[in-house]
């Protein structure tokens, strides 16, 4: 593989609201453990949100530009909560990137960032905003069912799932469950909730590879090797699968190079990249190599390919996307 030649397809965006680029974090997130933890391992100060924002955009440029493998990063935002009328219910959400803060970013760094917008599709207006995001230069929708509090499966989402179709915007959707963000019902995190999106011709990338995210039992292995066998349109990212509680599905994705062709390159920034998956599977000179290996793109990269998991850049999704007049 080419260096620097993949993109990945799986990179939070961050910010505390300030001014007006619409981000939004509850009380209760600020004094989440997860939330303090990033916080002190970025350096980033909640007092000064303009210059903790502008920090952890430079740190990842910083990062990013660094890595042997990887030149670009979608950057995903975080659309809230959404009540049945579909009008934003503040008190249901505890973290909100705008779409208008993905775009802005960048616009910002184009050599470096592509937008992935997030739209709850219970919004009032999910479909005007595909369009608008579209219009504006998104290459993917990027959802959290669990913590957005809405059931992919639900039919009255078609006329959503038509106009990313329709514009041939990838929806990646997270699978499993939600320990990061706060997440009431954890039964829509099951990947076969995906299958109307999939049937209404979106192509769709589970986040994490399908993985459950409890440790050791990977209840949606057979959800994977299924639809990757009967959807053309189906894909998966390897985003986490380097973590404790979903590094099972990384072992398991070494017996099923039939599927590596449906796998993308990610990362879940700003999330830890570990090797601990590669104990006693690998000799002592390749993990002392990972070990040292501190970018987080390409310790990524190195622990999956290491491991015998192969992988497609998200590059392969725009290259079937028309080409703009």
């Amino acid at each position: 593989m080419v260096e620097r030649s993949l993109i990945d397809c799986h990179v939070h965006l961050a910010a505390l609201p300030e001014g007006q680029n619409g981000c939004y974090i509850s009380p209760h997130m600020l004094k989440s453990p997860l939330f303090r933890f990033l916080l002190w391992k970025h350096g980033l100060s909640p007092h000064n949100p303009r210059q903790a924002n502008q920090k952890y955009v430079d740190d990842l440029l910083t990062e990013l530009r660094a890595s042997k493998h990887v030149r670009q990063a979608v950057l995903l935002g975080m659309d809230g909560v959404y009540d049945h009328s579909g009008q934003l219910a503040k008190e249901e959400t505890h973290f909100l990137i705008s779409n208008e803060y993905v775009l802005a970013t960048a616009r910002a760094h184009p050599d470096d960032f592509l937008p992935g917008v997030s739209i709850n599709p219970q919004r009032s207006d999910a479909v005007d905003e595909v369009h608008r995001c579209a219009d504006a230069g998104a290459v993917l929708v990027k959802v959290l069912p669990n913590a957005q509090q809405f059931n992919p499966a639900d039919a009255k989402y078609r006329r959503f799932y038509r106009a990313l179709a329709e514009r041939r915007l990838p929806f990646l959707s997270h699978v499993g469950y939600e320990f990061s963000l706060i997440g009431k019902d954890q039964s829509v995190g099951d990947p076969t909730r995906l299958e109307i999106a999939l049937d209404e011709g979106v192509t769709v990338i589970a986040a994490h590879a399908c993985s459950y995210g409890l440790m050791l039992y990977e209840r949606f292995l057979p959800v994977l090797l299924d639809f990757s066998k009967r959807y053309p349109n189906f894909y998966a990212d390897i985003s986490a699968l380097t973590l404790p509680n979903r590094f099972r599905m990384l072992l398991h994705l070494r017996r099923h190079p039939e599927i590596h062709h449906r796998l993308l390159f990610g990362t879940d920034y700003p999330l830890s990249v570990m090797h601990v998956a590669a104990w006693g599977r690998l000799a002592f000179r390749t993990l002392g190599q990972l070990i040292r290996t501190t970018n987080r793109f390409d310790r990524q990269y190195a622990v999956c390919t290491s491991l015998g998991v192969a992988f497609k850049s998200f590059e392969t999704l725009l290259e079937k996307r028309p080409q703009s007049p």
